[in-house]
């Protein structure tokens, strides 16, 4: 009796970013978002750039693999609407429901995802959860409201903790910080991301249920599973 050898999380997301293909319409401009599981997106991106007309994307780093593929990529002022938006999340729920921003782009991933018709989750198994918040929730802030906004996230039960690169704060593609957020259990997304976007300070929160995944393709031990919301 032969056992097949259970596929790597790499594996799984070059599977997903392949699958991800499906959704592109010849001739359309193309969201992408940013991370590990995009990047395998866009490896397979390259086998049908022409069909591509150029993408918006929500990061410098995704920015600079595109065009080194060659595809044009484009000011989000200068598109109306997009088709579709292509992105990982570091945890969805049942209902389409994320929780995004590991990689500090969340703003502008949040940005591309307002323009899409179709949001898209590219993700593994282990990132589908029950309730959202296991996963540190990041919300980017203006640096001068980061010690406020870290005391209104103690009054819900959450420790806010500043992240940092080599020792100093990481400062994003926007000129901001991230507070990382652990303790929270959100069991009503769309309220939570409704209350913080109104504090002062928060540029946004990395809950994405008001930009929600239409669509998320989740690679298994089984091959990718499609799941419609």
């Amino acid at each position: 009796m032969t056992t097949s050898t259970p596929l790597t999380q790499d594996e799984l997301k070059a599977l997903v970013g392949q699958a991800a293909l499906r959704y592109i319409v010849p001739g359309d401009i193309v969201g992408v978002g940013t991370g590990s599981t995009v990047n395998k997106f866009i490896d397979a991106l390259a086998t049908v750039k022409d069909q591509v007309r150029g993408a918006v994307s929500s990061s410098v780093a995704s920015t600079e693999r595109l065009r080194a593929i060659g595809i044009a990529v484009l000011d989000a002022n200068e598109v109306e609407q997009l088709g579709v938006y292509i992105d990982g999340a570091d945890e969805i729920d049942g209902q389409g429901h994320m929780v995004k921003g590991g990689g500090a782009a969340l703003t502008r991933e949040k940005i591309v995802a307002a323009l899409a018709r179709q949001f898209v989750c590219i993700a593994d198994e282990s990132k589908l959860v029950d309730t959202l918040g296991r996963f540190p929730l990041p919300v980017e802030v203006i640096p001068m409201a980061t010690a406020h906004v870290a005391r209104r996230f103690a009054a819900l039960g959450g420790q806010a903790t500043l992240r940092l690169k080599d020792g100093q704060p990481l400062v994003t593609d926007n000129g901001q910080h991230i507070l990382d957020v652990t303790g929270l259990q959100i069991t009503d997304p769309l309220a939570l991301e409704s209350e913080i976007n109104q504090w002062p300070g928060v540029v946004t929160v990395g809950i994405f249920a008001h930009q929600k995944a239409q669509v998320c393709l989740l690679g298994t031990a089984q091959g990718v599973k499609t799941l419609n919301f």
